[in-house]
């Protein structure tokens, strides 16, 4: 066999030991092991979530709210003077409102600026309020008479929480269309009244409690003794 020598034998030498190392690296990119699909992803021992944004942490306290409230996406931007668009984008955490926005929010709410804001506090384990100062929450029935008292913030999670104090005052009228979605816990404190539920009309007095789906017509139906005022607990799974 010939032999090659010289610059020549150099260059053949140079470009066999370039092709090992050509052919080394793909072997090695080819052997490399991949991560398998459908491996699980790794969370944490509670379980919690990942932290939102303060557009997410606030659109979720304002669909709550107006819930709360028993208003439309339409009917809340009307009392704000935005349009039902801007509201949705904000809601869903789209959009980063202007503080007067949200204060035009929190005033249709009949809220304060602060608890619209409240959602993206780092620590939500716990909820206190001094007696007295739940606050003053518009639904429905404020229009017929009955003044509600929200006792405590829900602690975040996909379910959402909501104690009232309901105290009728003496003017206040029966307003049996209530209809959300949840099941609702109503426990008297003091008066009586006829509470309904659907076609059914239980006679509620201290100590006594009633548990139903609130997505049936409930309200109460007869005035029977005042003053009136129970306990209303509302649970429901929140939008996500």
């Amino acid at each position: 066999m010939k032999k090659t020598t010289g610059a020549a034998g150099d260059r053949e030498t140079a470009s066999k030991a370039k092709s090992r190392i050509t052919t080394k690296s793909k072997r090695e990119k080819r052997s490399k092991p991949k991560p398998e699909r459908g491996e699980p992803t790794l969370a944490t021992v509670s379980g919690a979530p990942v932290v939102r944004s303060l557009e997410q942490a606030i659109g979720n306290q304002v669909r709550d709210y107006r819930k709360t409230a028993s208003l439309t996406v339409t009917e809340l931007a009307r009392e704000a003077s935005i349009s039902a668009g801007m509201l949705s984008k904000i809601e869903n955490g789209q959009i980063s409102a202007s503080l007067g926005t949200l204060q035009d929010i929190a005033s249709a709410l009949n809220l304060q600026l602060t608890d619209l804001l409240r959602g993206h506090e780092k620590s939500r384990g716990c909820s206190f309020v001094k007696a007295g100062n739940g606050t003053a929450i518009r639904r429905r029935g404020t229009k017929v008479g009955h003044h509600y008292q929200l006792l405590g913030q829900s602690v975040g999670g996909d379910i959402a929480f909501e104690p009232y104090l309901i105290t009728l005052a003496d003017d206040a009228e029966v307003y049996t269309e209530f209809r959300h979605e949840g099941i609702e816990l109503i426990y008297m404190l003091t008066g009586e009244v006829g509470y309904v539920h659907g076609d059914q009309s239980y006679h509620l007095v201290p100590g006594d409690s009633l548990l139903f789906d609130s997505a049936e017509l409930h309200g109460p139906g007869a005035l029977i003794k005042r003053p009136i005022s129970y306990l209303s607990i509302i649970v429901y799974r929140r939008d996500r």
